[in-house]
């Protein structure tokens, strides 16, 4: 590896690290080996997101077209003075990373620019661009050269990036409607966010992370307790949700204190030792 690639894998180690000290924790967990190209992946989703979600003074869809062009540009010229897409095309291409998912992960970041409700189509949609293919993408690079397992764990890889993804939309519920005038669910506004609704998603996210525990299970070991642990993070944000009352869902934002995480980190390390994941 030269030093330039070195140090563009670095950026993405950062941006991850900045943005979010629960995937780092996941990501430290993993075998040493699948740090940076976790890392590479994380830092593009997440440049990506910025620019739909923050740069709300530039023209966002200049930004993103722009980011999208410099991407497969990057990738097919195997470099980019850009840190973080140099490194991104780094993972692409040493870990045969599928250019359609790449593209409906870019597509959903332009129905953000465009969409303010989802009917159920849409919603899907997004949810395979935004989610599951990020799931997909992570389990090419745990399994790249076993595409017998890579297939076999494709169902369960895409549900629990989907059930993550609900999870974050009920937990940023309010942000997202008070600051983009977003909301993802179909047949749902922010006014009529009413108790059954409320549950009906929580069990179609129960039901997801139930089917992607039975493919974390039999993740190899260099992966499969940093896996879990991001799935029992999720599983408990969801279960402080489902505690709280719709109408209080609305007036806050949920988060697990370093402690809670700690505590996780120590469980999810005993049951995957001893064989008792659940």
């Amino acid at each position: 590896m030269d030093l330039y690639t070195e140090t563009a894998l670095a950026c993405s180690r950062l941006a991850t690290r900045k943005y979010s000290s629960s995937f780092s924790l996941g990501i430290g967990i993993f075998n040493r080996k699948y740090h940076a190209p976790i890392y590479a992946l994380y830092g593009f989703v997440r440049f990506a997101d910025e620019i739909v979600d923050t740069f709300h003074e530039q023209d966002q869809s200049a930004l993103l077209a722009r980011f999208k062009a410099e991407t497969f540009e990057a990738i097919e010229k195997k470099f980019s003075t850009n840190p973080i897409l140099h490194s991104f095309q780094w993972v692409v291409n040493n870990y045969r990373l599928d250019h359609n998912h790449i593209k409906a992960f870019l597509h959903s970041m332009e129905m953000d620019l465009e969409k303010k409700t989802f009917s159920k189509v849409e919603y899907d949609r997004y949810i395979y661009g935004s989610a599951e293919v990020i799931g997909a993408m992570c389990l090419r690079i745990f399994y790249m050269n076993n595409d017998d397992r890579y297939h076999e764990f494709i169902p369960a890889a895409q549900k629990l990036g989907s059930a993550f993804q609900k999870v974050n939309f009920l937990r940023d519920i309010k942000d997202d409607y008070e600051n983009r005038g977003r909301i993802y669910f179909p047949d749902t506004n922010f006014e009529n966010f009413i108790t059954h609704r409320k549950r009906e998603i929580e069990e179609d996210i129960n039901r997801e992370f139930t089917e992607a525990l039975e493919g974390t299970k039999k993740l190899h070991e260099g992966v499969r307790n940093g896996v879990y642990l991001a799935l029992r993070y999720y599983r408990e944000l969801l279960k402080k949700i489902e505690k709280t009352p719709a109408e209080k869902i609305l007036q806050s934002r949920f988060r697990l204190s370093g402690f809670q995480k700690l505590v996780l980190l120590v469980k999810a390390w005993l049951r995957n030792k001893l064989g008792r994941i659940r």
